[in-house]
């Protein structure tokens, strides 16, 4: 698969992330199954977070892979940690208790890149450059970044934080576009010129942080997919006919999408199918023209001013 440099460090990552959030549905052999094939594709970077079944799918995905050391050295592992039950949680204690567990679970000694999961409030962004010292000191964890975060919440975390953030995991797909929507539509009188983020596109394009677009076939907030949804069907005819053009899935093309944006993002693919996640590592090679880009955009329902 085709590869690109994860934000400003030198660690080189395929350009499809593989969620394991639902990895916890999965029996023992489906899981060996599905991980030996996002292996053979080339698809060697693992997206994880400790509250993914309650730590049970980190501790399924590290007995389905078989992790020693030898497996450890050609896959890459990422974690979160930040969400506790009633209340999200950036405190030195409780950062540096989630990535010891999460490296029991995974079977592994330390992380290639940890993510703050969601916004704290209360965060105290000082206790964060503390605990981040102490996981890249000791050699648990790489790189660091976050998810879900604007640009001033980043901003605040990087004036204590010495580490680079590499990363903002945020949920963008065609029907979720808003982040690119509100930079297309500037000065109007309508919906899609709303910034609802701080402008986050254009700043983590400025300061080499790379988007992981997670989500990328939902539509709204879990609300269901929108390939082969009757709610779509225009989108979905534009997809399909481009997908005819490439002789791939509509997958593909979906993926396709995000991965043409010059952006440079790394979309985060949850899906525990072998076929759709083979389908979804085909979009490294599709590069769609503009007119194509657009069109799928317009057929979203998006608009141009």
């Amino acid at each position: 698969m085709r590869t690109m440099k994860l934000g400003r460090s030198a660690l080189e990552v395929p350009v499809v992330a593989v969620g394991c959030m639902r990895m916890k549905s999965l029996e023992k052999k489906e899981a060996e199954t599905f991980v030996q094939t996002a292996l053979e594709e080339g698809a060697n970077f693992f997206d994880h977070a400790d509250i993914y079944g309650d730590g049970a799918s980190e501790e399924i995905f590290s007995d389905a892979i078989h992790m020693n050391s030898t497996v450890r050295e050609h896959i890459i592992l990422q974690s979160k940690c930040g969400i506790r039950k009633g209340m999200f949680d950036f405190s030195k204690e409780h950062i540096l208790n989630s990535v010891d567990g999460i490296l029991k679970r995974l079977k592994t000694d330390y992380l290639d890149t940890l993510l703050l999961h969601r916004p704290d409030a209360l965060v105290e962004p000082e206790e964060v450059a503390e605990a981040f010292d102490i996981l890249e000191s000791t050699g648990k964890v790489r790189h660091f970044g976050v998810s879900n975060q604007k640009p001033m919440q980043i901003q605040l975390l990087q004036k204590f934080v010495k580490q680079p953030i590499v990363a903002n995991q945020l949920q963008l797909s065609i029907t979720n576009s808003n982040m690119i929507s509100n930079g297309i539509n500037v000065n109007m009188e309508n919906e899609s010129a709303i910034d609802r983020d701080g402008s986050v596109l254009d700043f983590c394009r400025l300061n080499d942080i790379t988007i992981q677009p997670w989500s990328p076939f939902q539509y709204g907030f879990f609300e269901g997919v929108f390939l082969g949804n009757e709610k779509f069907p225009e989108l979905n005819q534009a997809i399909d006919e481009i997908a005819v053009n490439y002789e791939v899935s509509n997958t593909t093309i979906a993926i396709a999408w995000l991965l043409r944006h010059p952006a440079k993002m790394q979309p985060v693919i949850g899906t525990m199918n072998v076929n759709r996640l083979k389908d979804c590592i085909k979009a490294s090679k599709v590069l769609l023209t503009r007119e194509e880009w657009y069109s799928i955009y317009r057929a979203a329902g998006n608009i141009l001013p």
